[in-house]
C-alpha cells in the first residue's frame, strides 16, 4: 500500500469516526426544542423565534461540534434592526431563564464581542452559543451548505482541517487562532485555486455583498439571494466544459497543508480573497485600508470584514509552524498510520479510529453517514450513498436534490419544529428551477403528472374509462348535451320518433 493509499484509507477512518451519529443529531434537535419552549416563556422575548445555524445547518459538524442558536426578535414582516444595547438585555433575560430551568453548565455571557453571545453547555454536554437577531450568520451558513453541493470533498476536507486544527490547539479564535468559520474559507479557497480549480469564485454564486441586501422584508430578501445562489449554482454545475478535479481525498488534504506552510510570511503583504477566488495584495486594496490586523482572511458574504481578525502575530507563527511539521509528516517516507492519526486528531478521536475496521467504510457514505440515515434527516447531507457519487457530478444539483426532497417528504422528521427551521432554502428554489432532462422513475417520483404512455390498469386509478358495452350510453349522453340534465332520458323507441327523417322530394 503506497503513501496516499495508506493516508487515503486513515482519512476515511478518521471520518468515520468524527461524523454526527444519530443520536448526535437527536440530541441537538432536543436541546433545540428545550430552548424554544424556555424562550416562550420570557417575556420579554414574546412571539420571537429559536433558529439554529452555523455547522449545524451548513452539515459541517462533526460529532463534538457546537450548536449556534439565533433568536430573531420579531418586527412584523420585517429584518430586524435591533442595537447592542438591546441586544445585551435580551440576553441577560436568557441567562436568567436558564440559570432558573437549571442543567446548564460552563454559563459564560461575552458582552465585549463583535456579536454579543450567551455560552452554555446544556444537558447533553454540547455547547451552545446564543446570540440575538442573527441572521446574516444562517445565510452565511446556508451558502456553505450550498457551495457542498458542488462537491461534497468539500464537506471531508473541511470537517478534516477543523479536526486536525483542534488537536493543535489552532482552532479557538479566544486564544488569538483561527475560528472555524475562517478555517472553512481557507478551505474553500484551496478548492478555488486547485489546478483545475473544485470552486469557483463566490462571486459567481452571489455578487453582491450579501449582509447588505438583508433589508427589508425577511421573506424577500431571503427568497432573492436563496434564488440567486441557486440559478449561479445551477448554471455552474450545468457546464458542459467544466473541468473536474479527480484528485483523491488525501492528495487535496497534503495540499492544502502545504499551500499555508508559508502563511506568516505571505499575509504580511496578500490577503485570502475568497470573494474573487486568489491572494490580493493589501497595499492599495480600497476594501481593506487601513491594514490593522495579522492576516486577512476576507468574509465573502460580509465585505470587508475580516473572519479572521482575532488571530495574533505570535499565534499566526504557531500556527505556520503547525502547517510545516505537519507537511513534513505527510510527505515523510517512514511514517506509520499511529503517527498519522495522533498528527490529525486529539487522543480520545483516534481511539475512536483506531477501532473503525476498514469493511466498515463500505456501509458509509462519502461524507461518513449510512444511507438509511441520510433518508431521515432534516438537513440532508449533500452526498448520497458510495455507487451514486459518479452519477452526480454530471448531474446539477437542483435535478439530484428533486429525490432527496421525496424522501424527506415521505420520512417524517422526529422533531418537525426542528427541522422546518434548518430546512436549506436552496431546495425551495430547487422547486422552481426545474431540471433539464429526467428519467422517468425521477419524473414519477417527483410529479403528480403520469409519463405520456401508461398501461391500461394506470389509467383506470386517474380518470373514468367506460368498457366497451357501455358506448350507446357514452352516445346518448352527447345526442342530450342540450337538454335538461334533471329530464329523464327518453328510450332509444322514443328517440327514433321524435328526430326529424330526411325522404326525398317525390315522397314528399
Amino acid at each position: 500500500m503506497n503513501g496516499y493509499s495508506s493516508l487515503e484509507h486513515t482519512l476515511r477512518n478518521i471520518l468515520c469516526a468524527i461524523n454526527p451519529l444519530d443520536e448526535d443529531w437527536s440530541m441537538r434537535f432536543q436541546l433545540i426544542d428545550e430552548l424554544r419552549a424556555m424562550v416562550e416563556n420570557i417575556e420579554s422575548l414574546r412571539g420571537a423565534t429559536v433558529e439554529p445555524f452555523g455547522s449545524f445547518v451548513s452539515n459541517l459538524f462533526t460529532r463534538w461540534g457546537d450548536l449556534d442558536i439565533s433568536i430573531e426578535v420579531p418586527n412584523g414582516s420585517y429584518i430586524s434592526s435591533a442595537g447592542k444595547k438591546y441586544k445585551l438585555s435580551l440576553l441577560e433575560d436568557v441567562r436568567k431563564a436558564l440559570r432558573a430551568k437549571g442543567g446548564c453548565q460552563k454559563l459564560q455571557f461575552i458582552t465585549n464581542a463583535r456579536v454579543p453571545i450567551l455560552k452554555f453547555h446544556g444537558n447533553y454536554n454540547i455547547s451552545c452559543d446564543i446570540s440575538i437577531n442573527n441572521l446574516s450568520g444562517q445565510m452565511k451558513s446556508k451558502i456553505l451548505y450550498w457551495i457542498n453541493m458542488i462537491d461534497g470533498r468539500f464537506r471531508d476536507m473541511v470537517l478534516l482541517a477543523k479536526e486536525w486544527a483542534k488537536a493543535h490547539n489552532i482552532n479557538d479564535s479566544k486564544a488569538g487562532t483561527l475560528n472555524s468559520y475562517s478555517l472553512s474559507l481557507l478551505v474553500v479557497f484551496h478548492f478555488q485555486t486547485c489546478v483545475p480549480a473544485i470552486l469557483p469564485p463566490l462571486k459567481e454564486i452571489y455578487p453582491g455583498n450579501m449582509v447588505d441586501d438583508l433589508t427589508g422584508v425577511r421573506a424577500s430578501a431571503e427568497k432573492f439571494i436563496e434564488e440567486t445562489c441557486a440559478t449561479n449554482i445551477n448554471q455552474l454545475m450545468s457546464k458542459k466544459s467544466r473541468a473536474f478535479n479527480k484528485s483523491s481525498l488525501s492528495e487535496l488534504f497534503i495540499s492544502f497543508i502545504a499551500k499555508f506552510c508559508d502563511i506568516s510570511s505571505k499575509a504580511s503583504a496578500q490577503g485570502i480573497s475568497t470573494f474573487t477566488g486568489q491572494w490580493e495584495d493589501i497595499e492599495g486594496n480600497m476594501r481593506w485600508l487601513p491594514k490593522t490586523y495579522t492576516i486577512f482572511v476576507e468574509d465573502p458574504f460580509e465585505q470587508p470584514v475580516n473572519a479572521a481578525r482575532g488571530v495574533s502575530s505570535k499565534q499566526l507563527t504557531r500556527i505556520e509552524e503547525v502547517f510545516r511539521r505537519t507537511h513534513f509528516m505527510l510527505i515523510s517516507s517512514n511514517q506509520n498510520q499511529n503517527e498519522v492519526i495522533s498528527t490529525l486528531v486529539k487522543p480520545h478521536v483516534s481511539k475512536s479510529v483506531a477501532r473503525t475496521p476498514t469493511g466498515n467504510q463500505n456501509n458509509y457514505s462519502r461524507n461518513g453517514l449510512r444511507p438509511q440515515v441520510q433518508a431521515q434527516r432534516a438537513i440532508k447531507p449533500p452526498r448520497q450513498v458510495q455507487h451514486q457519487l459518479q452519477a452526480q457530478r454530471a448531474i446539477p444539483p437542483p435535478m439530484r436534490a428533486q429525490h432527496q426532497l421525496h424522501a424527506q417528504r415521505a420520512v417524517q422528521p422526529p422533531i418537525q419544529a426542528a427541522q422546518r427551521t434548518v430546512q436549506t432554502p436552496i431546495q425551495a428554489a430547487q422547486r422552481t428551477i426545474q431540471p433539464p432532462i429526467q428519467a422517468p422513475h425521477q419524473l414519477q417520483g417527483q410529479r403528480t403528472m403520469q409519463p405520456p404512455i401508461q398501461a391500461p390498469h394506470q389509467l383506470q386509478g386517474q380518470r373514468p374509462i367506460y368498457p366497451p358495452f357501455q358506448a350507446h350510453r357514452l352516445q346518448d349522453k352527447r345526442l342530450d348535451r342540450n337538454q335538461n340534465s334533471s329530464a329523464q332520458r327518453p328510450t332509444q323507441a322514443n328517440r327514433v320518433q321524435t328526430q326529424p327523417i330526411w325522404r326525398p322530394k317525390s315522397d314528399r
